[in-house]
């Protein structure tokens, strides 16, 4: 199974709290910089998973971007797009209990456009867009080229949503539109996004995080239960738990995001 993923490639700054942060002063932690981003990581944990992965990222022409393609090709994955220009970074931050919050610059990524799209790279058998690709243009564009491209060759199409504040800011009524066009027969979100956004058509995952998930399609909803394992960063469990979705259904999904949050890091 081919799984093409498009959005962003950027650096991750982990910095993992070993107490909380106090306005103004020091706090002990340990950092972490690696690869992620909403794209790249659903590529990478698709290809750790036993599928094919291509990410479609611009990504920079620095030193981080050339390190990060360098990362993605060691974990299985293709990488493809332009490079040019200042690489984006996410930095987040980690609290003791695993939860997380990110500060995010996307740099470079923004700028992917569809004349950049190969149509052979959309030769596949499903195409997952980052929410975060419809937050700006001409990247937005470049998500709806793609989705013609890969539903021409018989693709299904999944999205991941965006965080709910990037939603509000973006203005719901926009995204749910924008949704609309592409008309994903999947689409990821956790419960503060979906709260966010309202209800759309199509099969809805709703994560709920140490709950696991629920599947919605029909009116019916199956829930899935979350593994019990030891939590050390939630950093990039959605994007763990959407690739083993789309590879293998819930019980992949589900072992996947446990693996994630097992570990630090957002990839495998």
């Amino acid at each position: 199974m081919l799984v093409v993923t498009l959005g962003d490639l950027l650096l991750d700054v982990i910095v993992r709290l070993r107490e909380p942060l106090a306005s103004g002063a020091d706090a002990e932690a340990a950092t972490l910089a690696a690869p992620g981003g909403q794209a790249a990581n659903v590529a990478a944990w698709v290809a750790a998973l036993g599928g094919q992965a291509r990410c479609v990222a611009r990504r920079g022409d620095d030193a981080a971007g050339v390190v990060l393609a360098a990362e993605l090709q060691v974990r299985g994955v293709e990488l493809v797009g332009p490079a040019a220009g200042t690489n984006g970074v996410v930095v987040s931050i980690v609290a003791p209990d695993g939860e997380r919050t990110m500060a995010s610059d996307r740099g470079t990524a923004t700028g992917l456009e569809p004349d950049d799209l190969d149509p052979e790279w959309f030769a596949c058998d499903c195409l997952h867009i980052s929410g975060y690709a419809l937050l700006a243009s001409p990247i937005d564009d470049a998500a709806r080229r793609a989705a013609e491209l890969a539903r021409s060759r018989g693709a299904r199409v999944s999205i991941d949503l965006s965080a709910w504040t990037r939603i509000r800011a973006h203005g719901p009524e926009r995204f749910r539109e924008q949704l609309a066009t592409l008309a994903p027969e999947v689409v990821f979100g956790n419960e503060g996004e979906w709260d966010e956004l309202g209800l759309v058509s199509g099969m809805r995952i709703v994560k709920r995080g140490p709950h696991g998930f629920d599947v919605v399609r029909g009116g019916v909803t199956e829930r899935c239960q979350a593994r019990d394992t030891s939590v050390m960063d939630t950093t990039g469990a959605g994007d763990a738990l959407a690739a083993g979705f789309l590879v293998g259904g819930p019980e992949l999904a589900l072992e996947a995001a446990a693996r994630c949050v097992a570990q630090p890091g957002a990839m495998p």
